[in-house]
């Protein structure tokens, strides 16, 4: 049975309106025997990166175990997952705090990646994901009137740890029209789809 971890990132939860629009598609596929992990980053107690978690970072010989517990746990339910769901809002150009956290806590050197002479290689296995963005203007095409730097930075990040095959769906404007979240339905049911062909291969 293939895996799939959802990273939900609005500060609306379950309110929001990509929450409702995947909540039925979720549904029937893990009716099919999708398993399903649910992380909702912007309601989760993460800490704030803490000195001790620094501290063990940069001094490997001082690691407290303590301090990565929680980083652990989040980097399991990664590698336990076949794909990634992340749907997101962009806040001020760019990925909320609540995703740049749970970053900063899986982006671990010696765990998810290395540091060579030629740049960082990521330690883990590729898998697919899809990323769900919300904005509230245009940030892509001919009608784009603000920057996107969520998109590039997003793809770099999961290709430091290892992971490039990465799709992004977008629903911009404050009223979104009716063929964008159209759209975004068939790109998620398209990727489930996949992935529930493909089975359990992590």
């Amino acid at each position: 049975m293939a895996r799939l971890l959802h990273l939900q990132c609005s500060p609306y939860a379950e309110r929001s309106a990509s929450a409702q629009l995947l909540r039925p598609i979720l549904d029937e596929f893990t009716s099919k025997g999708l398993l399903l992990t649910t992380r909702n980053l912007a309601g989760s107690v993460l800490q704030p990166i803490s000195t001790g978690y620094a501290q063990a970072i940069t001094h490997p010989g001082q690691r407290n175990d303590d301090a990565f517990a929680g980083s652990e746990q989040l980097i399991g339910e990664l590698l336990h997952s076949d794909g990634v769901l992340v749907s997101t809002p962009m806040h001020n150009f760019a990925v909320p705090a609540a995703l740049k956290l749970w970053i900063d806590y899986v982006l671990r050197v010696g765990r998810t990646f290395v540091a060579t002479p030629d740049g960082k290689v990521g330690l883990l296995q590729d898998r697919p994901v899809l990323v769900l963005v919300r904005s509230g203007g245009a940030c892509t095409g001919d009608d784009a009137r603000q920057p996107d730097f969520l998109t590039p930075y997003l793809r770099h990040v999961l290709h430091t740890i290892g992971i490039g095959n990465v799709q992004f769906s977008y629903v911009s404007g404050r009223e979104p029209p009716d063929h964008m979240w159209a759209g975004t339905q068939r790109n998620v049911i398209s990727f489930l789809d996949l992935l529930s062909s493909t089975g359990a291969s992590v």
